[in-house]
C-alpha cells in the first residue's frame, strides 16, 4: 500500500510517499480503507520527532484521524460493524500506524459509523477534534443552562466545543477575530468578543459574575481564567500550558487517551453533533 511518512525527522519536506505491506487485523481490530485523513497540530510534532515516536523504528507514519469503509474485521472481534459500512476512527499514531495510507488496522473500539450526509472529508475532522471538545466539557461537568467562554472557538477543536456546548444546552461565550465573528456564531455561539487579553473584561460585561466552565483550546487559559467565576472550572485542551489555580477554581488538561475504552463517548460526539458541515 502506499503511505504518507517521513524516515527523518524536520518540516514537511521530509514526507515521502512510502510503500508498505498491508497490515492485517487481528483479534479486537478493524482495519479500514482510509478515503480522508485530517491533518492536525500533532501531526507536525509526529514530523518533527517530538511526540509518538520513542518507541517505534522508521519509518513513521502521521495522522490521528481518519474515515473510509471497514474492509476487514478481526477474528473474533466485538463490534456491530460489518465489511462496507461508512466508518471514522481516531488513531493512536505509533510507527508506521497512522492514517496518512491506504489501509488502516485500529482497535474496533477506536471507530464508530460517519454521521448521516457526511462526506469523508467532513467525518475525517471529527474523530481527534470532536472527541476532544468532548472531554473538555466532560470535565466541566456544567449542566443545562450554565454559561460556558470558548476560546480558540473558530479553530477544529474550538469549533466542536461551541456546537456540542450548545447540544448540551449550555450558553456559550466564544472569541473569534473579526473574520471568523461570522463563523462561530453560525456554529452556535450566543455572544461572540474580540480576541485578545481583554476576553475576561468582555465576557463579565455579559456575565458579571464570570462563566460557570472556560474551554481553552488557544493556550491562552493564563488570562482567560479571569472569566471564570469562583468556584469554577477550566478544561484546557493545550499541552504545556501552564493554568493557574486561583479563587477556587478547579483547573483540568484533557487530552485523548492513548489506551482505554472511549468508544461510548466517541458515539456521544456523534449523536450530539449530527452532521458534520
Amino acid at each position: 500500500m502506499k503511505a504518507i511518512g517521513l524516515t527523518e525527522f524536520g518540516g514537511p519536506d521530509v514526507l515521502r510517499v512510502l510503500n508498505l505491506p498491508v497490515p492485517e487485523a487481528g483479534p479486537g481490530e478493524i482495519r479500514i480503507r482510509v478515503h480522508a485523513a485530517t491533518v492536525n497540530p500533532v501531526d507536525m510534532l509526529v514530523r518533527r520527532g517530538i511526540a509518538f515516536v520513542s518507541d517505534a523504528e522508521p519509518p513513521y507514519v502521521p495522522g490521528m484521524d481518519a474515515a473510509g469503509v471497514v474492509e476487514q474485521i478481526g477474528e473474533g472481534t466485538n463490534t456491530d460493524l460489518k465489511a462496507g459500512d461508512h466508518v471514522m476512527a481516531v488513531v493512536v499514531v505509533s510507527g508506521t500506524h497512522g492514517a496518512y495510507a491506504e489501509h488502516l488496522v485500529v482497535p474496533a473500539e477506536s471507530v464508530v459509523r460517519v454521521p448521516a450526509g457526511a462526506t469523508d472529508v467532513e467525518a475525517a475532522t471529527l474523530p481527534m477534534n470532536g472527541l476532544t471538545a468532548r472531554m473538555a466539557l466532560d470535565l466541566l461537568e456544567l449542566p443545562a443552562g450554565a454559561t460556558v467562554a470558548v476560546t480558540g472557538a473558530a479553530g477544529a477543536v474550538g469549533g466542536y466545543a461551541v456546537q456540542l456546548a450548545k447540544a448540551d444546552g449550555l450558553r456559550v461565550i466564544a472569541d473569534a477575530a473579526p473574520k471568523d465573528e461570522a463563523l462561530v456564531k453560525e456554529l452556535g455561539a450566543d455572544v461572540v468578543v474580540p480576541r485578545g487579553t481583554e476576553f475576561p473584561e468582555l465576557v463579565r460585561r455579559e456575565t458579571p459574575d464570570g462563566v460557570d466552565g472556560l474551554v481553552d483550546t488557544a493556550g491562552v487559559a493564563g488570562f482567560a481564567i479571569g472569566a471564570v467565576r469562583d468556584g469554577g472550572r477550566v478544561a484546557s485542551s493545550v499541552g504545556g500550558v501552564e493554568v493557574p489555580g486561583e479563587r477556587g477554581i478547579e483547573t483540568r488538561h484533557c487530552a485523548v487517551p492513548r489506551t482505554g475504552p472511549v468508544r461510548a463517548r466517541r458515539q456521544r460526539v456523534v449523536l450530539r453533533a449530527g452532521p458534520v458541515g
